[in-house]
């Protein structure tokens, strides 16, 4: 086969561009041998629903799907009620980043609250949604939806994860955490993933894989089977059940194992600290956000930030305000970091001369 493709060229637009885990392909290729029973009646799946009470909790119950959208549809349509809502943040992937499928496919509305750092509080959701708690003329808030780590980079400590799944139920509420960057939190607060998830209060968790180097491999994991029945025929419904889901399932097990999922996003979190570090000393470059997890925001002159997107690939976040994210990944080398804040270094000495 051709390649397509310069196996050299590495950009930091976002950690999905990163290729597989060398031990995740291994872990498919193991499990491509023989025959196995279809739709998560195989040896795989097995071994991961065990794995996952290892990490989450003995309540613990894990399903595989294709990708984080699918993740968050299957895990909010689970446990909510056909005239619910969900509460999130303005900058929540729910909100901003998945077409709109929690409201088209599964019928949620969503309440959005304005946040700083991209984090939610109790407070700022008291101010931002109206308590009408049985008014028939109000959608009736049924879920809390956090982002972890957020869509800025942050990340929440357990202490106010505990507060949010306090306050949440305190309403009758759940708590949804979206965590297609969980290792990359759990890695940050130097935590494994049951302290911030079943610890903290968590009800349902979206577990993303690929950012972490799988290959379409998501997870939901339902941390007590009373709050989401049914959710096999929601993940039917959703078009989110895998035939061979063996090759997912291995996926999981090859990332959890030896908690390499932690090892992988620490490297990634400490590409973003030194990214942050290299380019927060250049004139011209201001870092936007606290770089807690593998994420980097920083504003940069326009016409640099264009000429640089040109030569390695990112995007802009705001536009309106020259704001970029600078993604790291499991595979981000600290050359990648130090030859692209040259670049950048060079972009806007020579833009500053002209």
């Amino acid at each position: 086969m051709t390649r397509l493709h310069d196996p050299a060229k590495r950009g930091f637009a976002s950690d999905n561009y990163a290729g597989v885990l060398p031990e995740v392909l291994e872990a498919i290729a193991e499990a491509n041998l023989g025959h196995q029973g279809a739709y998560g009646t195989d040896d795989y799946t097995a071994a991961l629903g065990e794995r996952i009470t290892d990490l989450f909790g003995a309540g613990a119950r894990a399903f595989p799907v294709f990708n984080g959208t699918g993740a968050n549809v299957v895990a909010l349509s689970a446990v909510s009620d056909r005239w619910s809502a969900v509460v999130c943040a303005d900058t929540g992937h729910i909100h901003v980043d998945e077409g709109g499928a929690p409201e088209k496919l599964a019928g949620l509305k969503l309440f959005v609250v304005p946040t700083t750092e991209g984090k939610l509080t109790p407070e700022a959701i008291t101010a931002a949604v109206p308590d009408r708690a049985g008014d028939v003329h109000w959608p009736q808030p049924r879920v809390l939806s956090v982002a972890q780590s957020t869509e800025l980079g942050t990340v929440y400590t357990p202490d106010e994860l505990r507060a949010l799944a306090d306050y949440a139920h305190e309403r009758g509420w759940l708590l949804h955490l979206d965590g297609s960057r969980l290792g990359n939190a759990a890695a940050s607060l130097g935590t494994g993933l049951r302290a911030i998830t079943t610890d903290v209060g968590a009800d349902v968790v979206s577990v993303g894989g690929t950012k972490s180097g799988l290959l379409g491999a998501e997870l939901v994991v339902v941390l007590d089977a009373a709050t989401a029945p049914g959710i096999e025929y929601v993940r039917k419904l959703s078009m989110q059940l895998a035939s061979k889901q063996r090759f997912l399932a291995a996926q999981f097990l090859a990332l959890f194992d030896d908690d390499r999922y932690l090892r992988v996003a620490g490297h990634a979190n400490a590409m973003a600290r030194l990214l942050a570090d290299r380019v927060g000393g250049i004139d011209g470059v201001a870092i936007t956000q606290p770089v807690q997890a593998n994420a980097v925001f920083a504003t940069l002159p326009r016409d640099a930030a264009e000429a640089l997107m040109e030569r390695v690939p990112f995007y802009f976040w705001d536009e309106t305000r020259s704001e970029v994210r600078w993604m790291c990944a499991w595979d981000t080398t600290e050359d990648d970091v130090r030859a692209f804040a040259a670049l950048v270094a060079e972009e806007l000495s020579r833009t500053a001369g002209i």
